[in-house]
């Protein structure tokens, strides 16, 4: 789709947002220098290619974007050789930094993997997202968590080689990281420099209700990126209680209360903004959406409008 089409169709101005002078992408912020960009986690816009994702990014107003490279995401790994240094140069040409990924690496055994981080690493990205690890339930906690430790050391290993930073985010369910507290087994013999934990406040609060702070001062010294987006109990159509993700602030949690613990750990590193609420299929990563591009943009503004407005008030400067 030619640019100035993509301007006309997506009616980005009824979301608040300035259209673009002579067809270039003008961003307030662009170039701007910034110790702790909010990025979008862009995989609700996966219906998007670069140039169009570099374009809306810009007119909202987002500093930066997390991308995903991994199977099923934006880029394919095997890829990523060729399409990640263009994807980097794309944004970057609308103002949108790339600081960080979203990938499933695992294992520095894995030749894919150690070329992802390479590529990566040599294209600028700083930081990146671990995929994640499965529990084997026929063993004991602990003979999973020790087995898991020497993939972790070898990733820092590699990462300070590198010079990039790899995190393992928490994340609702079954495995490993859900409950936070197990992550310190895998994090505590490592330089947190290079590999830590991507820390999901909506997810930390899902499974640990009103123990979450406890959980974060367990891994705090490992902490860089963390990731921000909300949600409330309710039942679904089958009458069972599932969490449902909602705007920002409209949820569950205490974004006051977390954001002032996150201040005191003088973190400079990005914060990727998860928009999983209904977005018509794109906030799952369908290549096709039923909602209007044009809600969904508006959707994300409000959440980065939020969340800046927040941070500040708590302390913590851009």
């Amino acid at each position: 789709m030619e640019r100035r089409n993509f301007i006309q169709t997506t009616g980005l101005s009824a979301a608040g947002i300035s259209l673009a002078i002579n067809g270039m992408a003008i961003n307030p912020m662009a170039l701007k220098s910034s110790k702790r960009p909010l990025c979008a986690f862009t995989k609700c816009l996966q219906f998007l290619n670069f140039d169009q994702i570099a374009e809306v990014l810009s007119r909202l107003g987002f500093d930066g974007a997390d991308i995903t490279v991994r199977p099923g995401g934006q880029i394919e790994p095997e890829n990523v050789k060729a399409e990640l240094p263009k994807a980097v140069k794309t944004l970057q040409r609308s103002g949108v930094a790339l600081p960080l990924m979203v990938t499933a690496v695992t294992d520095t055994d894995n030749p894919a993997d150690v070329t992802l981080l390479q590529v990566a690493a040599d294209s600028g990205i700083k930081y990146y997202r671990m995929g994640w690890l499965p529990y084997d339930l026929t063993k004991t906690i602990q003979q999973n968590l020790d087995g898991f430790k020497g993939k972790f050391e070898r990733l820092a290993k590699l990462n300070e080689k590198l010079g990039i930073h790899g995190g393992y985010q928490n994340h609702a369910g079954l495995h490993v990281g859900a409950p936070v507290w197990d992550l310190y087994d895998l994090v505590k013999d490592v330089n947190p420099e290079y590999l830590g934990v991507q820390y999901d406040i909506r997810h930390a609060v899902t499974e640990g209700g009103y123990s979450w702070l406890l959980g974060m001062k367990r891994v705090e010294p490992w902490i860089r990126t963390i990731c921000i987006k909300d949600f409330v109990w309710g039942k679904d159509a089958k009458g069972a209680w599932k969490h449902q993700n909602v705007l920002l602030g409209e949820g569950m949690v205490n974004f006051d209360e977390f954001l002032k613990e996150y201040a005191t750990l003088k973190v400079e590193a990005p914060t990727s903004i998860h928009f999983e609420y209904d977005l018509g299929g794109a906030e799952k990563g369908d290549k096709k959406t039923t909602m209007d591009p044009e809600k969904i943009y508006g959707m994300m503004k409000k959440d980065l409008d939020w969340i800046r407005t927040s941070m500040k008030k708590n302390g913590i400067e851009p």
